[in-house]
């Protein structure tokens, strides 16, 4: 059997409303593909409305599901509670959040300024605890159960990792808020688990990472004891999984699933140290640029 195959029955998710944020691309559009395709109604949410427009549209037409596309900016506490009210509005209730929205860049950490290390933290950290307290609250509140918060993490989040330090920093912490929450909220009928994956090429933020022929000096790939990099229907199906009721008895585990990475080698991005300084600076212009583009 193939792994880019469909692991859950057709109805595994069916009358749930799953909650993704930084849902319009990459694993977060990914993720709620299958969702979709499980019976699920989902909400996606990032700070770009056309962009999430276009992939609701497209998800619906390609699974039959209804997508609801709804802007955040995660990082104002005030936008989640709108955005939380939205999807209740729509949709009823929420069953799980999915905190998948993130930001990261590449980056010897003396050449950060406090704004972009700040800039990271508030998308990664303060993000995931501002949904993760909004939606808390109102589960809690109203004497809800079967309820579920999957955080995505990465593997440098307990190894840290050089040169993707407010990344890791701000990873860290959600992974302790998961860790933290699974104990404390389980009484009120929420589970907190998480996934800590390895390398999963997304166009959009690995071009941002390592823009130009970078992907190919420093392919990732090799060093992956399983000599390959992810494939997005592996994350799903182990997403699908931990939202689902298939997966009651799990609450506060962190999942790894990274083809051994971590394991042959702690810190994701330590291999940056072969990079000399004048590359840095190149590799600081093609970023801006793509950024202006």
């Amino acid at each position: 059997m193939e792994y880019t195959k469909k692991m859950l029955r057709d109805d595994a998710l069916a009358g749930k409303t799953i909650v993704v944020t930084g849902g319009g691309s990459g694993l977060g559009k990914s993720m709620t593909k299958y969702f979709l395709e499980l019976g699920a109604n989902v909400a996606i949410s990032s700070r770009n409305l056309e962009k999430l427009q276009n992939t609701a549209s497209e998800l619906e037409q390609e699974t039959g599901g209804k997508c609801l596309p709804v802007q955040c900016d995660v990082r104002n506490y005030d936008e989640v509670e709108q955005m939380l009210q939205l999807v209740l509005d729509e949709f009823g209730e929420v069953d799980v959040l999915l905190n998948n929205a993130a930001g990261n860049f590449i980056s010897p950490t003396e050449r950060l300024s406090a704004n972009a290390f700040d800039t990271i933290i508030d998308i990664v950290l303060k993000g995931s605890k501002n949904c993760t307290l909004a939606f808390g609250k109102h589960w809690i509140d109203k004497k809800t159960e079967n309820k579920s918060i999957l955080n995505i993490v990465t593997t440098y989040a307990w190894t840290g990792s050089a040169y993707v330090v407010p990344s890791a920093t701000a990873k860290a912490g959600v992974l302790a808020m998961t860790r933290s929450l699974a104990v404390e909220w389980a009484k009120y009928g929420i589970r907190c688990n998480a996934i800590a994956p390895g390398p999963f090429p997304t166009k959009g933020a690995w071009d941002r990472l390592l823009p130009g022929d970078l992907k190919d000096k420093f392919d990732l790939s090799k060093k992956v004891p399983l000599k390959r990099v992810g494939d997005h229907q592996e994350l799903a199906n182990l997403a699908a999984y931990l939202v689902s009721d298939f997966s009651a008895y799990v609450n506060g585990e962190v999942i790894t699933i990274d083809g051994g990475e971590w394991l042959k080698g702690a810190g994701q991005f330590n291999l940056l140290e072969a990079i000399p300084e004048e590359l840095w600076d190149q590799l600081e212009a093609m970023i801006k640029a793509k950024k202006r583009g």
